[in-house]
């Protein structure tokens, strides 16, 4: 599809506020050799550097696997691994050294490249690395000496602060270095782990083969809470994605705000995740305080007590118990210590590709903190999952909250047959509408 001026022009626009939110914040990109070696991988560079130029302090943790294997393949030397884990002999670490500096060379390249055709153009991006990883050896487990192979035990926060002060990328790649002089070799997830945790970053963002997180049936999670990722690493995690959600897990755990996992295969998966409101991947947060969940018959009451002020200024349609009794699995609500503190409905119209969001409401002692927000990002997910590509809204007083949350103005003549047979003209509600990414 070619967009045109005035598509760009909207895109940009509705980037701003990303643009506004992400400045000044430390981002850790975890990416293994396999991104290095996909072709699309010259284009996540562009992006870093856009993101660079836009005030984001970035800090980059690159893998080797595949490299580090095709250069022990050449000299002849067997490879041998441990629950997953590589046992780095005096041969092996050599095929590590050499393998982890040429990829880092090649990115430090990536990232200097400044030709008057390509994206970075007029960039002059600064690289930074060295000794900025401390690690120790992983030492004897189970009767296994793992030898050279280490474990992050300190990264230097002050080095690398001084060098995203200076408006340069960190690079930093698996191997660590000892205070007696010796070099391990570690696994990116640990270095891009520890670093996150230890910058106190904002984000992980981590690279993958898939479009995000998966679940056994290949089926995208575009949203994860803490809870749910536990679940996933005891008994539901796929086997290609455990080492990328324990360091997600391990991350999340130390309270960074927001884990990211997007694709290394599709060009812009980057900038989609960080700078449009339906991203590209899979976002992983805290599970919140209060619990988001389905309403069932038990919340009527709480509902009626939340709706019934907005149903009397006129703001909400009036529902009856008997109704919101009969409508109950259409509700979604917040919880917060037994008491229902925000709302939404949600009518799918299955026919015509879209459905209807309905009865938004939030305690007027909960305003304010992003709780409609949630809401809608659910409705939209399930939206999303029954293959719907709109949501519209009726309102008459909120029309503004509604247009910063993307939605965009439309007539009662786009509304399905069905729902244009029960519009109130007396009450005259503005209708507006939201696409949905499929």
């Amino acid at each position: 599809m070619v967009m045109s001026d005035i598509d760009s022009v909207r895109l940009f626009r509705n980037s701003a506020p990303y643009i506004n939110s992400h400045r000044g914040k430390t981002f850790v990109l975890m990416f293994g050799g396999e991104a290095i070696e996909d072709v699309n991988f010259p284009n996540i560079i562009n992006d870093i550097a856009l993101l660079n130029s836009l005030g984001v302090k970035l800090v980059l943790v690159h893998g080797a696997r595949p490299q580090i294997d095709q250069r022990i393949a050449l000299r002849g030397v067997e490879k041998r691994f441990n629950n997953n884990v590589r046992l780095t002999d005096k041969q092996t670490l050599e095929s590590v050294k050499d393998a982890a500096g040429s990829v880092r060379s090649q990115i430090e390249a990536l990232l200097t490249m400044g030709l008057a055709n390509s994206p970075m153009h007029g960039s002059q991006i600064r690289v930074c690395s060295g000794n900025l990883v401390v690690a120790m050896p992983m030492g004897v487990r189970e009767g296994v000496d793992f030898e050279h192979t280490g474990v992050v035990r300190r990264i230097d926060v002050v080095g690398i602060n001084d060098h995203l002060q200076d408006g340069s990328i960190v690079l930093l790649s698996p191997m660590g270095y000892s205070s007696t002089g010796e070099v391990f070799n570690l696994s990116h997830e640990d270095v891009a782990t520890q670093a996150a945790i230890s910058l106190k970053a904002d984000k992980l963002i981590i690279f993958s083969e898939h479009q995000g997180i998966l679940d056994k049936t290949g089926k995208l999670l575009r949203n994860i809470d803490s809870t749910h990722l536990s679940e996933m690493l005891i008994d539901g995690a796929r086997e290609d994605q455990y080492g990328i959600l324990d360091a997600i897990n391990q991350t999340i755990a130390a309270d960074i705000p927001r884990c990211h996992c997007v694709s290394f295969k599709k060009d812009g998966a980057l900038l989609q995740e960080l700078f449009t409101r339906d991203g590209s991947g899979s976002l992983i947060s805290k599970r919140h305080y209060e619990q988001l969940r389905q309403a069932n018959i038990e919340d009527v009451g709480g509902i009626l007590q939340l709706i019934n002020p907005l149903e009397e200024k006129g703001i909400l349609v009036k529902r009856s118990r008997e109704l919101l009794e009969a409508e109950i699995e259409k509700f979604t609500v917040i919880e917060r210590d037994g008491m229902i503190i925000a709302c939404a409905a949600f009518y799918p119209y299955p026919q015509d590709s879209t459905g209807e969001l309905a009865c938004v409401a939030t305690h007027g002692d909960y305003r304010g903190k992003n709780r409609g927000e949630r809401l809608l990002e659910a409705i939209k997910q399930n939206a999303h999952d029954q293959g719907l590509s709109s949501v519209f809204i009726l309102t008459t007083v909120t029309a503004h909250w509604f247009q910063e949350q993307g939605f965009v103005p439309a007539s009662v003549e786009t509304l399905p047959e069905s729902k244009k047979l029960l519009y109130n003209f007396q009450r005259n509600s503005k209708v507006f509408v939201l696409d949905i990414e499929n």
